[in-house]
């Protein structure tokens, strides 16, 4: 079926979802869309299993957006038609970016509730009553709790990134809130692998469901180069900074496995003179927001992120994923480094790795991937930093701690003098201390008279 299919057209979208989709530049299927599409048309449910980048988000979004438009304007309040759970703050933005760029001839409203951002904004949004909800689980579950939304009309649900839910502990908020959606419904979900509590969730949650798999499990995009360069833990902030003087390097997503180390790679960058920014979970919604804005728009080259960026950034033209740290689990590898190489663009993935400490994750990552991994020493640096760092001294006034920290080196390098100065000063400081030097009983009677002074002020 799929080699027939060329157009949007072919899949049974038309009409206003069909201009948008032309004026979104999205030409032809990809094989997760022409494989889903007409399956969630004829009202199944869909389990779909693709690799990150694939088109996963207009896969389910416009089959449920042809089904919603034909019933007008008219919602409940408080109510959702259609209820899209994500695991990430980023990736519920994206999918809601994504949708109201398909759906913007028609009037379709949408409302986006997720964490670290004022609940009162979402409230009020969903006064009304919203087409389609993209949540993530934790933030909803306090609105349903407040009774600001009611999920017992929403006849559409997904589940994006499920086994990401997992891996962020979710799957019982995920299951409380299925139970909330209405029993008749359609459910997709759409995972990149499918661990046994996944494979149990899908089971509980679709009838009789179509699988769609368009690619084996942890399969890697074919345009990425990946190579791994061996560095002691102690030099990879060295090596990240000359790894980022080749031009190449345009624009690049540094993963680390920590909030803490994200930071302080971001700290070391920034001293190296390089326009960069962090995003992880102690972020606010907008400091994360902006630091994607920044990116996407090109003013930063450089975004160092935790594995909560590994999935739903989808950002035109990153060049290179720099594996800072090796993850915990496998399977992440897969979706960090398919932040490049997109929409069959071409894309680079190199990973630092200490085999000291990292040989368990490297290998586990080959068995996912079903590959071995090329290993090669990191090339010397193409170019300067971006901010040379100033000669010692250089500009600086001569009693400043930058100036005496400077010239430390030099008082180093005059040891046949060092130990005569030494004697000298310690006979100079021995007499100096002698002349000071007060009689002992005179100390004795000053310090008997302050401790007694201090008995008769607490019996006081």
């Amino acid at each position: 079926m799929t080699n027939e299919i060329t157009t949007f057209a072919d899949l049974g979208i038309d009409g206003v979802l069909l201009k948008g989709v032309e004026s979104a530049g999205m030409v032809s299927p990809k094989p997760i869309q022409a494989q889903a599409i007409p399956h969630q048309l004829k009202g199944h449910d869909i389990l779909g299993i693709a690799q990150t980048g694939s088109g996963k988000t207009a896969a389910f979004s416009l089959p449920i957006l042809a089904q919603i438009i034909p019933l007008g304007d008219k919602r409940k309040k408080k109510t959702a038609r259609a209820l899209i759970l994500a695991p990430t703050r980023e990736l519920a933005v994206q999918i809601e970016e994504t949708i109201k760029l398909i759906s913007k001839h028609a009037h379709i409203s949408t409302a986006l509730v997720l964490g670290g951002v004022s609940k009162l904004t979402q409230i009020k949004r969903m006064q009304n009553g919203v087409d389609v909800l993209i949540a993530t689980p934790g933030r909803l579950i306090d609105l349903i709790r407040d009774n600001c939304i009611d999920l017992s009309d929403t006849r559409w649900l997904v589940l994006d990134e499920a086994d990401r839910m997992l891996d962020m502990g979710f799957i019982n908020d995920v299951k409380r809130i299925a139970k909330m959606v209405h029993a008749k419904r359609q459910t997709a979900l759409f995972s990149a692998t499918m661990p046994k509590e996944i494979a149990s969730l899908a089971a509980s949650l679709l009838r009789d469901p179509i699988r769609v798999e368009v690619a084996p499990q942890g399969t890697t995009a074919s345009e990425i180069t990946q190579v791994v360069h061996p560095v002691p833990t102690k030099e990879k902030r060295r090596v990240l900074s000359g790894l980022l003087t080749n031009p190449a390097m345009e624009s690049v997503i540094v993963f680390t496995r920590t909030k803490h180390g994200a930071d302080a790679v971001t700290r070391h960058l920034e001293r190296d003179g390089y326009e960069v920014a962090a995003i992880h979970g102690n972020k606010s919604q907008n400091a994360r927001q902006r630091a994607l804005k920044g990116f996407r728009d090109g003013s930063l080259k450089i975004l160092v992120a935790t594995d909560i960026a590994a999935r739903g950034i989808d950002v035109p033209g990153i060049s290179h994923v720099v594996n800072y740290d090796l993850p915990d689990e496998p399977e992440t590898y897969v979706h960090r480094i398919g932040r490049t190489g997109r929409n069959g663009a071409s894309g680079a993935s190199l990973t630092l790795y200490d085999p000291a400490t990292e040989n368990p994750k490297l290998r586990a990552v080959e068995r996912v991937i079903r590959n071995r991994l090329p290993i090669k020493d990191a090339p010397e640096p193409k170019g300067e930093l971006p901010i040379r760092l100033r000669p010692a001294g250089e500009g600086v006034p001569a009693n400043s701690n930058e100036a005496q920290a400077s010239r430390a080196p030099a008082k180093k390098n005059r040891r046949p003098n060092s130990r005569p100065m030494r004697a000298m000063n310690e006979n100079e400081a021995a007499a100096k201390n002698a002349q000071r030097r007060k009689p002992q009983h005179q100390t004795d009677a000053a310090n008997g008279e302050k401790r007694s002074f201090k008995r008769r002020s607490r019996q006081a």
